[in-house]
């Protein structure tokens, strides 16, 4: 299943990281697709999200998300959300990512920054 706008990215984000389905989860990047690490290092492409990626996908957590703007012109959307992740070490993180429509219609992520907010604040342990 694809994308039909930017918002869908991060439901179909959530329902495949519960299946912990790493193929699907990566079908919901662009082929161009950068990810910026907590350590603020940028990953770039598939195979470096793939890597990132796996350990995550392996525990099949569970992403609750808001999203708290959408912002369009043209092919390109700027996202703010906020994600609360649940699992052994519960954390909140707010992203911003940059999703690009594709040339059939349905939207992917491009650009991930799961920790913009103070990079070494923006990751809030949950019951600490």
């Amino acid at each position: 299943m694809s994308a039909n706008n930017p918002q869908e990215i991060c439901r179909l984000f959530q329902r495949y990281m519960a299946k912990g389905d790493l193929d699907l989860v990566l079908s919901l990047y662009d082929e161009e697709a950068v990810f910026a690490k907590q350590t603020g290092e940028v990953t770039k492409g598939r195979e470096a999200l793939k890597a990132e990626l796996t350990p995550l996908a392996a525990g099949k957590p569970r992403f609750d998300y808001t999203v708290k703007q959408v912002i369009e012109t043209g092919e390109i959307a700027l996202m703010h959300t906020e994600w609360n992740v649940s699992g052994t070490d519960p954390i909140t993180v707010y992203a911003i990512e940059v999703a690009r429509r594709q040339p059939d219609g349905t939207w992917r992520w491009l650009i991930g920054d799961p920790y913009t907010v103070g990079r070494n604040m923006s990751v809030s342990r949950k019951g600490r």
